[in-house]
């Protein structure tokens, strides 16, 4: 039975004006099965197709069993899902017809990049090669899931954000193998539009988080709403100046839809909530405002132990993924407010 929350979720998004149509009797690969975003998506896939009646079949890519089974457990006698375990490094062993590839799987976790960069990295380069090679036999359409991080740091910039603009990053820092990497797969994802005439879409996805998250996720959202639910202060390792871009899960998963269906390849869209901009300061300020009794303080360690990226000031802009006919519904307050009543539902800290 799908959590109360998730279905929340899932009627919105089936509501969401795309063409679902256009998924019947399709295929579907989806990779980094056990993350956030791949997770939330085979769940609302399965839901749409379910509630259309659409013949849609969908394969999970994941590494883990245990972690599958866990996360899926409802959906374990699931008729229209397959799983296949593997390392996405290696060869990929799906010898069925797919139809559509979502490529989510990465790593995001922030102290993994300092301290293990080259797993980073060749997960991403590995990866996506081979989920391309896959591509190019099933003539698939492709879903690279890139992140707002290649952007790196733009400077003196007074507009939103758009697609073409790049910035500077600082080879130097170990920090940034994984916004490197993401680029690197980007002009992968371009090379294999150009000699092969794959149809690949690149959708650069900002800080995103909702109902669903995991219980082993450690990034700032999930700090926040941890911190609310502990009755405890909000602690900041750095000053919070850096400015971030969110978008709720499931806003995110209907673009996703909506570049499945109306996405031109070769091109790169933002994927996030203009509304849902703000400093990392500013964000835990409204979240004590509105959800606690308790402060945010400032506790800055020695060193970048924390492997947190540099401070970035820029506002993305999502309209060219508005002219498809998206629209983010979820604001920023909204987002947590269904985040920290997941954490209460689920009973994620008593788990940890």
């Amino acid at each position: 039975m799908i959590n109360d929350l998730l279905l929340k979720d899932f009627k919105e998004v089936l509501n969401c004006g795309c063409s679902f149509d256009s998924f019947k009797n399709k295929k579907f690969l989806i990779t980094g099965a056990t993350g956030l975003i791949g997770s939330i998506y085979i769940k609302c896939l399965l839901y749409i197709n379910k509630h259309l009646n659409l013949n849609i079949n969908v394969i999970a890519l994941a590494r883990s069993k245990e972690k599958f089974n866990n996360i899926f457990s409802e959906y374990l006698e699931e008729k229209n899902l397959k799983v296949y375990y593997q390392d996405i490094k290696d060869n990929i062993n799906i010898t069925e017809h797919v139809d559509f590839i979502l490529h989510t799987a990465s790593i995001t976790n922030s102290k993994i990049m300092i301290k293990q960069p080259v797993e980073v990295i060749d997960i991403s380069i590995l990866g996506t090669k081979n989920i391309l090679e896959l591509a190019k036999k099933n003539k698939a359409k492709v879903i690279y899931v890139s992140s707002m991080e290649v952007y790196g740091k733009l400077d003196n910039l007074k507009r939103k954000v758009i697609e073409s603009d790049l910035g500077y990053i600082d080879v130097c820092n170990v920090r940034s193998c994984y916004c490197i990497a993401k680029r690197a797969c980007e002009s992968m994802c371009i090379s294999y539009v150009h000699e092969y005439n794959l149809d690949i879409v690149i959708a650069r996805l900002a800080q995103t988080f909702g109902a669903g998250v995991s219980t082993e996720d450690n990034r700032v959202f999930a700090q926040f709403a941890e911190s609310v639910i502990k009755k405890e202060d909000i602690v900041l390792h750095t000053e919070g100046k850096s400015e971030g871009n969110y978008c709720y899960t499931t806003d995110a998963i209907s673009a996703f839809f909506y570049l499945f269906w109306k996405g031109k390849k070769a091109e790169i869209y933002n994927v996030n909530n203009e509304e849902n901009h703000t400093s990392i300061y500013n964000m835990a300020k409204l979240i004590v405002d509105n959800f606690s009794d308790n402060k945010v303080v400032i506790d800055i360690p020695k060193g970048n132990i924390y492997g947190y990226a540099q401070d970035v000031k820029i506002h993305l802009s999502s309209k060219k993924l508005n002219d498809l006919g998206w629209k983010a519904k979820i604001d920023l307050l909204e987002s947590y407010k269904r985040l920290i009543d997941w954490y209460k539902e689920m009973n994620i800290l008593c788990l940890k």
